[in-house]
């Protein structure tokens, strides 16, 4: 059983690992949306996303980010 939306630190995890050092406030929504869709992991319909579930996905990655780069990493 795969990723479903509401799953955002699992896929979060696996985005950082995709995407090593890209700030993740840096991606567009889109973009965000068409990589979590292309993960190997992810099972959920493509239609159900939505920009809070999105926002939750970029957010957690987000942590990731600055514990792996620090606050004044650009």
């Amino acid at each position: 059983m795969g990723f479903k939306w509401d799953q955002a630190e699992e896929i979060a995890e696996v985005l950082a690992d995709n995407h090593p050092g890209l700030n993740p406030l840096d991606v567009r929504f889109v973009d965000l949306r068409q990589w979590v869709i292309d993960c190997d992991e992810f099972d959920d319909d493509p239609a159900a996303s939505n920009e809070a579930k999105l926002e939750a996905i970029q957010m957690a990655w987000n942590e990731i980010y600055q514990e792996q780069h620090g606050d004044d990493s650009e």
